[in-house]
């Protein structure tokens, strides 16, 4: 006898759909996402961070084109005048994120640019507190503390060490307040559009805004070594593609504050490749901000309410 499947996802007359867990989605997000630092770097001996920037932005968005063009232009239809400006303005904020806080890693360690463009849960927090009347639950506030006290910790490690300077450290602020806009953007949009209908329009004016730039300010594009092509390729594809996407995904299911504190995670990861890759290695005080930084997280997500733990397979879009 053939199934039919009830609104919430079940089906009739057999076990209930598989769900997938927000946590597993976005551990696997952090995951990727912890690798765009590494992959930058080494793109960074021979591309400029601006180029570098829509080169990420440009790969992404041809990577999810063919999905996207097949499967999401009736979404596309449906949206307003209103709903299109507020992709747009995504997609600008999403670029000025990318180019401040590649440029910040050119001008300090991967440890402190992460931790400080990690500090983005304050401005979420805030912004969500005055601007949207959200009501932050006292657990996150104080895991937020705790997180962005680890972050701080790992930022003022690198200072000591030297090698920390003024102008990186105001570009990775400026990334961060950039992402949290777009993730306050993001969730908004992601209640009216499928995970790959919202990306592909974003990351399309992304690319499109930093490549402007980058031809305006004469910024070369084409000439690297083929070497530097995989590293563009790949910051596109697991950081950008599965990493940011995993997060997108998860915008449309949680709260902007809590998907932007649970990234504080990346730094630990970040840290973690830069002493393997990079030869990096981080202080013993790196070390208790990222362990600071995981305390903070597990504070806030403790006891959160059941009825957001698990979300129906087919509402992840691809």
């Amino acid at each position: 006898m053939r199934e039919h499947h009830t609104p919430d996802g079940h089906r009739q007359g057999g076990r209930p759909q598989r769900r997938i867990s927000p946590a597993l989605v976005l551990g696997l997000g952090i995951v990727a996402v912890s690798t765009a630092s590494t992959f930058i770097r080494l793109a960074q001996a021979a591309v400029p961070s601006l180029a570098l920037a829509a080169w990420r932005l440009s790969f992404a968005t041809l990577m999810v084109a063919p999905l996207a063009l097949t499967t999401s232009r009736q979404e596309w239809r449906r949206l307003g005048r209103r709903q299109w400006w507020l992709v747009i303005a995504s997609g600008i904020f999403l670029a000025l994120h990318f180019y401040t806080w590649i440029a910040s890693l050119a001008m300090t360690s991967v440890a402190a640019s992460v931790a400080l463009v990690s500090t983005n849960p304050l401005f979420v927090g805030l912004i969500s507190h005055f601007a949207l009347q959200e009501r932050l639950r006292p657990a996150t506030i104080v895991g937020m503390i705790v997180a962005v006290a680890g972050s701080a910790i790992i930022g003022i490690s690198d200072l000591e060490a030297g090698s920390h300077q003024l102008l990186g450290d105001l570009l990775a602020l400026v990334g961060a307040l950039t992402v949290a806009v777009y993730l306050l953007i993001g969730r908004r949009l992601r209640g009216q559009l499928s995970l790959l209908a919202y990306i592909f329009p974003v990351y399309g004016t992304a690319a499109l805004v930093l490549m402007v730039l980058s031809l305006v300010t004469r910024t070369p594009l084409l000439s690297y070594p083929p070497q530097m092509w995989l590293w563009l390729v790949l910051v596109a594809l697991i950081p950008q593609v599965i990493g940011h996407s995993s997060f997108n995904w998860a915008l449309g299911h949680l709260p902007a504050t809590f998907v932007a504190l649970t990234v504080l995670a990346e730094p630990v990861g970040s840290t973690v490749l830069a002493w393997w890759v990079l030869e990096e290695t981080p202080t013993r005080v790196t070390v208790y901000g990222g362990l600071l930084i995981l305390v903070g997280i597990a504070i806030a997500t403790w006891r959160r309410k059941a009825d957001k733990n698990t979300i129906p397979k087919e509402s992840l879009g691809l």
